[in-house]
């Protein structure tokens, strides 16, 4: 029997913008992972409608609704652990030490993929508005047999 494959997209910075474009680069995810910096409850309730949606608070996610959404979260899919926060320099833990295999963040605007100590450290970019002239992206996460493939999505805008 082949083993089941999980797909998670992973979007950050939308600051209250989601791109047609970034919904449709998210279709088919079994879940979607918001980095932060959501900038309006209504980018929660869109993503909701493609996949169940695990969200952390953002610098900028200081209104009343967003109080709701907590800094940090663990999510697992497939047998891997996964750490969610917003600001990678606010990580105040040893992911390997705690059992995590990848850390999800935002913050910076930089689409990167990263491994160091066996630790995936994935940042998806924004998918908001442009920012100088980084990239405008999204990211998704494969899970397959306890193996996590990580791939950036630059958005054609």
């Amino acid at each position: 029997m082949a083993e089941k494959r999980i797909t998670l997209g992973v979007i950050s910075d939308t600051h209250g913008l989601l791109r047609p474009e970034a919904v449709e680069a998210l279709r088919g995810s079994d879940r979607i992972l918001h980095a932060g910096d959501v900038g309006a409850p209504k980018i929660l309730g869109a993503l909701a409608k493609i996949a169940p949606v695990t969200a952390v608070r953002g610098n900028v996610d200081t209104a009343s609704w967003a109080r709701a959404l907590p800094e940090t979260e663990v999510v697992e899919a497939g047998g891997v652990l996964i750490y969610m926060l917003h600001d990678l320099g606010q990580l105040d833990l040893k992911p390997e030490a705690a059992g995590f295999r990848v850390i999800v963040y935002g913050h910076s605007h930089q689409p990167k993929v990263d491994e160091k100590n066996g630790i995936l450290y994935f940042n998806p970019g924004s998918a908001g508005p442009r920012r100088f002239r980084l990239p405008v992206s999204v990211g998704r996460l494969t899970i397959t047999a306890g193996r996590v493939q990580a791939e950036l999505v630059e958005l054609k805008i």
